[in-house]
C-alpha cells in the first residue's frame, strides 16, 4: 500500500482540531452541554419548548463554517467515489447508529474521552474499529 502524502495537511488538520476542542469546552463551560452532534440534532426532533435556540445555532454553526471557508478559499470540493444517494444513506445510517449507541464521535470521540470515561473509550474503540473494518472489507474485499 502506497500513502498518498499530497493530502497529508497536518496544519489545517491541527487547526481544525484546536477549533473543536475549543468549541466542545466553550459549549461545555457556557451552556453545559456535550457537543455531541447526534444528540443536539435528535434533540430537533421533535423540539422540546426553550431547548431549540442553541441547537438550531449549533447546526448553523456547521453550515456556516462550511460555507465561510468556502468563501476564504481554503475549502476543497470533496472528492465521493460513490454518489450523493449513497452518502445520504450513509450519513442517515450513521446518525441512526450514533442514536442506537447512545453517542457520536463528537460527544464520546471528543468530550467523553476528554472527560476520562470509560464508556467513551469503549464506544470510541467501537466505532473506529468499525469503520476501519468497514473500509477493508469495501476496498480490499469487495473492490
Amino acid at each position: 500500500m502506497q500513502i498518498d502524502w499530497t493530502n497529508f495537511t497536518p496544519w489545517s488538520a491541527a487547526a481544525g482540531g484546536v477549533a473543536i476542542g475549543l468549541a466542545a469546552g466553550l459549549m461545555i463551560l457556557l451552556l453545559g452541554r456535550i457537543a455531541g452532534v447526534s444528540g443536539i440534532v435528535a434533540g430537533l426532533l421533535p423540539p422540546a419548548r426553550g431547548d431549540v435556540s442553541w441547537r438550531v445555532a449549533f447546526v448553523l454553526g456547521l453550515f456556516a463554517s462550511a460555507a465561510l471557508l468556502r468563501l476564504a478559499g481554503a475549502a476543497r470540493t470533496p472528492v465521493l467515489d460513490i454518489g450523493y444517494g449513497a452518502t445520504i444513506l450513509a450519513g442517515l445510517l450513521v446518525g441512526y447508529g450514533a442514536r442506537l449507541g447512545g453517542g457520536c464521535t463528537s460527544g464520546h470521540g471528543v468530550c467523553g474521552l476528554s472527560r476520562l470515561s470509560p464508556r467513551a473509550l469503549v464506544a470510541t474503540a467501537a466505532f473506529m474499529a468499525s469503520g476501519v473494518l468497514t473500509v477493508f472489507v469495501l476496498r480490499h474485499m469487495l473492490g
